[in-house]
């Protein structure tokens, strides 16, 4: 489990990198030709020497506009925004060489040369064929039919027809432009074959994944299917039913893991779920990773439709007082009901990745030795944070172990509860998602417990103790705030995490009255209740370790190819600033 989350890690640091696109296709056309305008003017006042010849850049702005339409009919998709954006770096790499050119003229005091404009328009053709057969779909025969029309369009129009010919019959130029040509290809070929033999075509992979991006998640998860397996999952609840029989909520623990990411499979999980169960439940993170993501919407709705066959395996209607116990970082908030205990583990406001597995066996070992019937085990996540340490790891195994004994000496107490949530409210905000947020207040022996809950992708660092603190200020004891770690997200947020961690965009004040008001609506229908375990158990298609593993691999891979190759062509283009 710990390997699995290393990977998703490093492919999410990876992905990462498709951030450096600008966030519009807009921008990338207005900045296209611009730059195209502005190597047209140097080509003419640093290179040919004249600037008689201003007719030239509309001229050049029109078939760069006109080539860039041509792009769409060779891209698997039509796509024209990425055509965009291949356009807009293909021109800002040839202005770089431009420029390097004139650069190295006044260095070396020697006369500058059309050379680097013809030799900066075939560079400008192997980044095409990278781009092309990468992220656009193209094959390698289809990249090296497109990659030349649009610089070569760009270059004839932009140069007078008297030295076409002088320009394209350069040695030096041809015989460099056809060596980047072909090292562009190899290197193509290369990482689009790195994932051998666990991912089939590295540049499927990317496509699929870009193409996710613009809500086209079907490849993306038809390629991810094809490696899922099945296997069984569990479900438990705790359903709290007020014995006046108005009202009925769920605290719901599932096994499977919200992912691999928005709209995938089941990124948005926790919401459907919250739906399904008539919008009075709150759907926790329990102890569980990426291997156990739904891999597809197909096996999200098996999965749903199976909850309604969950089996009660225990009711009762007595409850203790919730114990807290703190070592160190590590704070994990218990309740008993019945025989059957409810664990709340947290770090924050230190943060951490998902709870790994050995941990919830080993918590659940010591339960059973102490003769709890079942464990109930929530990763609250509730702050940012790496995988957890190995000191932290056993401060939290301390902590949960003493809860354990702690509970065992606690007296029970009639349950009172009552439960509202946000759905009335207008709480939209960029850092939560579709299930809002909700608060459960639990009345246990004459006093008032609160519980909050959101769905959203972790919390921002200290938020959760700056609402428990507000919640104090006015009387309340706030036990926890517990996310779903949903994988679906409002908006798409251009930062190396992909999401908004709740609290980052709309802060703690904001938060706080929102919770407040939740609570009081909650305060206000506490009635007598009952408690009932219910378990599920649900044959599905997960994704499991080795599916990350290769991904990582292949990526790592390609990298390093594509490291590999940079430092090579960047070596070989300065030898040719020398020449």
């Amino acid at each position: 489990m710990e390997k699995s989350s290393d990977d998703v890690s490093n492919i999410h640091n990876r992905f990462s990198l498709t951030l450096i696109n600008p966030a519009s296709h807009y921008f990338s056309l207005a900045g296209s030709l611009v730059i195209s305008a502005v190597i047209t003017s140097i080509v003419y006042l640093g290179y040919i020497g004249t600037n008689e010849n201003w007719f030239r850049i509309p001229m050049v702005i029109g078939v760069l506009a006109l080539s860039q339409l041509i792009d769409t009919r060779f891209t698997r998709k039509k796509e024209y925004s990425k055509s965009l954006h291949a356009s807009l770096f293909g021109n800002m790499l040839w202005i770089a060489v431009i420029l390097m050119g004139l650069l190295a003229s006044v260095v070396l005091v020697k006369e500058t040369s059309l050379f680097f404009v013809t030799y900066g328009m075939f560079l400008f053709a192997s980044f095409r064929i990278g781009i092309f057969t990468t992220t656009l779909g193209a094959s390698i025969k289809k990249a090296w039919a497109i990659c030349m029309v649009q610089p070569l369009a760009m270059f004839l129009v932009m140069i007078p027809f008297d030295m076409w010919y002088s320009t394209l019959t350069n040695p030096l130029a041809i015989g460099f432009g056809a060596v980047f040509l072909i090292i562009a290809s190899v290197w193509s070929v290369l990482t689009d074959r790195a994932g051998r033999p666990g991912m089939e075509s590295t540049h499927k992979t990317i496509q699929a994944y870009l193409a996710s991006q613009g809500n086209d998640f079907t490849e993306a998860e038809a390629i991810i299917e094809q490696r899922s397996f099945k296997t069984k999952v569990s479900t438990s609840q705790i359903r709290l039913s007020a014995s006046d029989g108005n009202m009925k909520f769920r605290m719901v623990l599932p096994e499977i893991h919200p992912g691999p990411y928005h709209p995938v499979g089941g990124s948005n999980i926790p919401y459907l779920m919250y739906k399904n169960l008539e919008s009075s439940a709150m759907i926790m993170h329990s102890i569980s990773d990426h291997s156990l993501n739904l891999p597809s919407k197909n096996e999200v709705e098996n999965y749903l439709k199976n909850l309604d066959s969950s089996i009660v395996k225990e009711e009762g209607l007595m409850c203790t007082e919730p114990v807290t116990v703190q070592i160190n970082k590590a704070r994990v908030t218990g309740l008993l009901f019945g025989n059957n205990p409810l664990l709340f583990l947290s770090l924050s406001p230190h943060g951490m990745e998902d709870i790994p597995n050995y941990m919830k066996k080993e918590i659940e070992q010591y339960a059973k030795n102490r003769n709890y019937v079942r464990t109930l085990i929530v990763d609250c996540h509730n702050a940012m944070g790496e995988e957890i340490s190995k000191e932290d790891g056993e401060d939290m195994l301390k902590a949960a172990k003493s809860c354990l004994d702690s509970l065992i000496t606690k007296d029970s107490y009639p349950i009172e509860f009552g439960y509202a949530n946000s759905d009335s409210m207008d709480v939209w905000t960029e850092d939560l998602a579709m299930g809002g947020l909700g608060v459960v207040c639990l009345k246990i022996n004459g006093k008032k417990f609160f519980l909050g809950w959101a769905d959203a992708n972790n919390m921002e660092n200290g938020v959760r103790e700056k609402i428990v603190e507000n919640f104090a200020k006015q009387g309340r004891q706030l036990l926890e705030i517990c996310t779903s770690d949903t994988h679906y997200a409002p908006v798409k947020a251009r930062n190396r995490n992909g999401y908004y961690q709740l609290g980052l965009i709309t802060g703690a004040d904001k938060l706080t009255k929102w919770f407040l008001q939740i609570a009081y609506e909650a305060e206000s229908k506490v009635s007598s209740a009952k408690f009932e375990i219910l378990e599920n158990e649900a044959d599905v298609k997960v994704m499991g370790q080795g599916i990350y593993e290769d991904y990582s691999k292949a990526l790592d891979k390609s990298l390093k190819l594509t490291k590999g190759f940079m430092i090579g062509s960047v070596t070989l283009f300065i030898i040719t600033l020398f020449l």
